[in-house]
């Protein structure tokens, strides 16, 4: 079963028929949203879910912005704490997924990447915090562990951070895309911003076993995989 239509949604479709499975992916779309009624929509969702499927492993996507020092105390990473305390003390089955920034084909103008390219392909000024480092993972690769740590009951009633091994700092992306798009950015930098530190050894021995290569052509290559230029 599946709850939401988003992006990480429709990548975990295959779960669509699951009767033991409810991959709960109904979240909210931009990470800078201040309206409550959407926090209160989301947690809402989430406990009828609960409640009406009490004996099915309840799979959320939280997020890896609860360890940056720089978003800690944001509305919406103080909401995901609260979805995550409610998941605890509600579902006799469950898994949580702290993910960072998967990278996929979407339409979501606030994804990380969406973001960054329509403002600079339109010429639009970016506030860039000089600062700040991101992490991003293929929604590819994301599913791949995601889906092995499921089907093999791994971490059942526990947390767990899916991201990459490797942070990127935020010029280091933009460089990366006007490169791709040969073009240039308009930014405006200041002194804020900071270095999420996720531990991602638990899910090392995935990484092995897919083996997963983290190499200096992991942004470029996801760029080309899903902003080909022709």
């Amino acid at each position: 079963m599946i709850v939401g239509n988003g992006m990480i949604a429709k990548r975990f479709k295959d779960y669509e028929l699951n009767d033991n499975i409810i991959i709960f992916a109904s979240g909210i779309s931009n990470s800078a949203n201040k309206l409550h009624t959407e926090f209160e929509r989301e947690a809402t969702l989430l406990n009828t879910t609960i409640k009406n499927n009490s004996n099915k492993r309840i799979i959320y996507f939280s997020t890896c912005s609860i360890y940056d020092p720089s978003l800690e105390n944001s509305l919406y990473v103080r909401h995901k704490k609260n979805i995550e305390s409610l998941i605890i003390k509600g579902a006799s089955k469950y898994t949580i997924f702290r993910v960072s920034n998967p990278i996929g084909a979407t339409t979501n103008k606030h994804t990380l990447l969406n973001y960054f390219i329509e403002h600079i392909l339109s010429k639009q000024k970016i506030i860039v915090w000089k600062n700040a480092s991101r992490n991003i993972l293929d929604i590819d690769d994301m599913y791949v562990i995601c889906n092995e740590i499921i089907h093999e009951n791994l971490f059942l009633n526990t947390t767990v951070n899916i991201a990459n091994p490797h942070n990127y700092k935020v010029m280091y992306i933009l460089s990366a895309i006007e490169k791709h798009f040969n073009t240039h950015g308009h930014f405006d930098f200041i002194d804020k911003g900071g270095d999420p530190k996720i531990d991602t050894s638990a899910i090392q021995p995935i990484f092995d076993k897919f083996n997963f290569t983290f190499t200096d052509n992991y942004l470029p290559d996801l760029l080309q995989k899903f902003y080909p230029i022709s």
